[in-house]
């Protein structure tokens, strides 16, 4: 099955990661590599309850890290490894993550 990660900060900034020659990322390994990005970033919860799901997480790391991250080739490792860890942490082939509007596609 073919799995792409597309993260977006709209029409002139799209990195496209198709993961079909990445070995698959583990589903306990993908949540402690988003875990552990999320506080090495110190992100804040999205939702006022105080929760953090599994997408916010996505989304937060992905915007904590900035464009730069996706964009430049000395920090691809990084960005590959949130690519694997998204599509293994949302168990979805293909995820699009918009920081535009700050939402998730499937």
């Amino acid at each position: 099955m073919r799995s792409q990660v597309t993260v977006t900060w709209g029409e002139t900034a799209t990195y496209r990661f198709d993961l079909g020659d990445a070995a698959p990322m583990p589903h306990d390994q993908a949540r402690v590599w988003l875990d552990s990005q999320f506080t090495a970033f110190e992100c804040e919860p999205i939702r006022l309850t105080g929760k953090v799901l599994t997408a916010d997480k996505v989304l937060s790391v992905a915007h904590a890290g900035g464009e730069e991250r996706f964009r430049e080739a000395g920090h691809r490792e990084w960005a590959e490894s949130f690519a694997r860890a998204t599509s293994a942490a949302l168990a979805k082939p293909t995820v699009t993550v918009d920081l535009a509007t700050m939402s998730l596609g499937y």
